[in-house]
């Protein structure tokens, strides 16, 4: 399965609100870096990732996101994760990058 993306810049909050669908893995973690790093050239600021209808992320996945941290702490800026699943959220607390981005409404189990 391949992943989509979409994302809205706001004005107001200087904020890129954006949500991911379907799975990220080794195939397609590259294209997500690509996209994400695109975003924060257009607009340098936060980035608030929805994750509901993320279903999947491996390390590839967890790797191209601290990539583009790292590219967004530059800035000042954060990446917020919001409404993970729980296999998402695990994968997140296992790593313990659930320290590194701020992960809001997290459904650890």
């Amino acid at each position: 399965m391949d992943f989509k993306l979409n994302s809205l810049y706001d004005n107001t909050k200087n904020i890129w609100n954006i949500t991911i669908e379907g799975e990220i893995d080794i195939y397609n973690s590259s294209l997500l870096k690509e996209k994400l790093n695109a975003l924060i050239q257009e607009h340098k600021t936060d980035l608030h990732i929805n994750c509901d209808k993320l279903e999947y992320i491996d390390s590839t996945g967890l790797g191209s996101l601290v990539s583009v941290l790292k590219k967004v702490k530059q800035y000042n800026g954060n990446i917020s994760l919001c409404q993970l699943k729980p296999n998402v959220a695990k994968v997140f607390k296992i790593t313990e990058l659930n320290k590194v981005f701020v992960i809001e409404g997290a459904n650890n189990d």
